[in-house]
């Protein structure tokens, strides 16, 4: 017989720790549905994510490298895929939820804007004096009101913890926001997984594309970031000499190895120090559980200062990105001038949200491809 949501509740009772957030006791959806028969709610909302068309686009916006430059450099897309197994991961070495860690994870960058985070601090820009922008309020937007997928609701109707999570991610490049519906101090710890998987993720993936586009270089990482050069010295120790594609491999994947077991262990370390026995225990927390040693968070910082340094500040990095956002501007200004351009549904919000709520939203949804084409056809200007 196939299994039932309430056999796989019942799993989860028996084998997630007592702090894991059940999804048998879910806050429930903003509109009522009947439950699933052969799902849990958190893998009914996975499910929901990767169906729905703000995943897809993914795949043609930058992550770091505009999209198009490079076949193998990472994707919005990519980055998402490894997040979510990251996620997963440490989820399961901590008895977590991974269903609704990966769906967060799945989830997180729904909203971001073309052309990377230097076209969600253009849209911010532009959006100055209209509500701003930032890509974690917009994935909640997304989910929330702007995919059309089902004939009872807006969005997707994901549950309050997914929501939660991508209301509280937060990494080093975001815009601050707050969002009343979740004003608690902490999200779930499965929230936390997939934030801090998502900053193991870029550190770790943009050293292996900036290697890879020869903008960085090993002997350079070796002499200047102390984390490489503990990996690389240990894959020498464990290998011997590698070829280079199979050594700078072993090194990233050495890396991103290093700081899954300094989380696991400095969260498990954490949360039996301070007592929590429920998912709500953990949302009563000051401060997240889910965190770096100090050690490894101060290494971590040398990494980060490097990367912008070296990385996403570079000329062949930076130079195209800061056109693009140009680009951007352009769109956004043109738009507002002629708002019969924008699809039939943006002009629906037109009155509801304001002309400049719609236009940033038709922006948001744009991949890199077609923000270039629209241009183009529009402005009339090649970049």
């Amino acid at each position: 017989m196939p299994i039932r949501r309430e056999e796989l509740e019942a799993r989860e009772r028996s084998w997630l720790a007592p702090y894991a957030q059940l999804s048998s006791e879910t806050r429930g959806r903003a509109h009522s549905e009947a439950p699933p028969e052969w799902r849990t709610h958190f893998q009914r909302d996975r499910d929901r994510v990767i169906h729905s068309r703000a995943f897809r686009r993914l795949e043609y916006k930058t992550q770091v490298f505009l999209n198009g430059t490079g076949d193998h450099l990472r994707t919005r897309l990519t980055h998402t895929m490894e997040v979510a197994g990251i996620t997963r991961n440490i989820a399961r070495a901590l008895r977590l939820n991974e269903d609704l860690a990966e769906t967060i994870a799945l989830a997180h960058d729904l909203g971001h804007s073309p052309f990377g985070h230097c076209g969600e601090h253009t849209l911010n820009r532009l959006m100055r004096g209209h509500g701003g922008f930032e890509h974690n309020r917009q994935s909640l937007r997304v989910v929330d009101e702007l995919e059309q997928k089902y004939p009872g609701f807006p969005g997707l109707n994901l549950t309050w913890e997914v929501r939660e999570g991508l209301m509280k991610h937060v990494t080093a490049y975001d815009i601050p926001g707050t969002h009343p519906e979740f004003e608690v101090h902490s999200p779930s710890l499965e929230a936390q997984v997939a934030n801090l998987a998502d900053e193991i993720t870029y550190y770790s993936h943009d050293l292996d594309d900036g290697l890879d586009s020869e903008l960085l270089s090993e002997s350079k990482l070796r002499r200047d970031v102390l984390i490489w050069r503990q990996a690389a010295a240990q894959v020498r120790r464990d290998y011997g000499p590698l070829p280079d594609d199979c050594r700078r491999f072993f090194i990233v994947r050495t890396i991103i190895d290093g700081q899954v077991k300094d989380v696991v262990n400095t969260a498990e370390r954490l949360i039996r120090s301070s007592g929590v026995r429920s998912a709500d225990d953990v949302r009563a927390l000051a401060r997240p559980l889910i965190r770096y040693s100090p050690e490894r968070r101060r290494d971590n910082l040398q990494l980060r200062k490097y990367l912008y340094q070296n990385l996403y500040y570079n000329p062949v990095v930076h130079g195209p990105n800061q056109r693009a956002v140009q680009m951007l501007g352009e769109l956004f200004r043109y738009l507002l001038a002629h708002p019969r351009e924008l699809g039939v549904a943006t002009r629906r919000r037109i009155r509801r949200e304001g002309l400049e709520r719609a236009v940033c939203d038709y922006l948001a949804g744009m991949t890199d491809r077609y923000a270039i084409q629209e241009h183009q056809r529009l402005c009339g200007v090649r970049i």
